[in-house]
């Protein structure tokens, strides 16, 4: 009998840990979407208040610091999985932020506010996400193209994507004294700059950390729930890192600052491949490996289609339909990834 009561005893302790911990966890979660959403806003006030500084336009300030910081995560996770050698998370880490970026995160802020797209995006930063989508592609695709390497990024490869990077950022600060600033109006803050400075590194600040909270309170949570590993690193994981991106463009957006919230997306595109596995592969060559042509593709498609969209439909405003429809097809890619794990 006495050592039923024992087993009870510690069956109850286990039990009553466990909801402690999953309070907790809860708690960090919602911490984290705070975070998040008060980083965006700092974010936005900063780069905002930066741009009328320089005379720029909110589309390069998004394309340049916001999308550079908004980044962050990305770019920490692949270098240290390549230094670690684990080449097909730092690889799944880029590619899957940019599926998640275009089709997620410019649908839902579509969604929110239509997004005016201006014809210089449309001609030349537009068209470097989808030049960046095809070279990682080519790369990948290995046994398709005939390389007997197999499917493997290389110090080599990494170098050429280093390249691409040095080039887009000499064609964006040469276009920048060309592109109009958005005319400012009697509701934008005055800021000096060095509280616009403190802003955006807050902002970000609040946006790393709290997107980490996020993830690890979620993930907690999942698994507390029964939902496999595998499920949790396609969707929690995946779209963590992205949670950055996600919150300054939707606030952005819904501060009327449509080109923060497009040069963030844009910028973010360009740096995860361009810089973020260019900087991986030239620590250490990566392997594709669980990263399939099918991936690569469904990234291609859904550069092109942001182009598509943009260009041809509504005037070159991305619309509240063509948003859902970005949306849309993000869930059936998770629904469809999820299917096969």
């Amino acid at each position: 009998m006495q050592h039923f009561q024992d087993i009870k005893k510690i069956a109850t302790f286990a039990l009553h840990k466990d909801k402690k911990n999953m309070l907790l966890n809860i708690f960090i979660l919602l911490l984290g979407l705070v975070l998040i959403l008060a980083g965006a806003n700092f974010l936005t006030d900063g780069a905002s208040a930066i741009a009328r500084r320089w005379g720029v336009s909110d589309l390069v300030v998004g394309l340049t610091v916001v999308a550079f910081g908004t980044s962050t995560p990305e770019l920490v996770i692949s270098v240290v999985s390549a230094i670690e050698g684990s080449g097909q998370l730092a690889i799944g880490n880029a590619v899957g932020s940019n599926i998640f970026n275009i089709m997620a995160i410019i649908g839902i802020t579509a969604m929110v506010r239509p997004i005016k797209v201006p014809v210089n995006t449309m001609t030349a930063d537009i068209p470097f996400v989808i030049i960046s989508s095809l070279v990682i592609l080519a790369m990948g695709a290995g046994t398709l193209l005939g390389n007997d390497g197999g499917r493997i990024l290389w110090r080599s490869d990494g170098i050429v994507l280093l390249l691409f990077f040095a080039i887009f950022m000499r064609y964006t600060f040469s276009q920048a004294k060309h592109i109009e600033p958005e005319p400012q109006t009697n509701s934008a803050p005055s800021m000096s700059a060095w509280k616009a400075w403190l802003w955006v590194a807050l902002g970000l600040a609040g946006l790393v950390w709290g997107g980490d909270k996020f993830v690890e309170g979620a993930s907690y949570i999942a698994k507390a729930l029964g939902v496999s590993d595998a499920i949790i690193g396609l969707t929690i994981v995946a779209a963590g890192t992205s949670l950055p991106e996600l919150a300054a463009s939707v606030v952005a957006a819904v501060k009327g600052k449509p080109g923060i919230a497009l040069g963030n997306v844009i910028g973010s595109n360009i740096f995860n491949i361009f810089f973020v596995l260019g900087t991986a592969a030239t620590i250490r060559p990566l392997e594709f490996g669980g990263i399939g042509t099918f991936d690569l593709l469904v990234l291609a498609v859904a550069s092109i289609l942001f182009w598509l969209f943009g260009w041809f439909i509504g005037k070159r405003t991305i619309t509240r339909a063509e948003g859902a429809v970005l949306t849309a097809g993000y869930v059936a890619y998770v629904a469809y990834l999820i299917s096969i794990a």
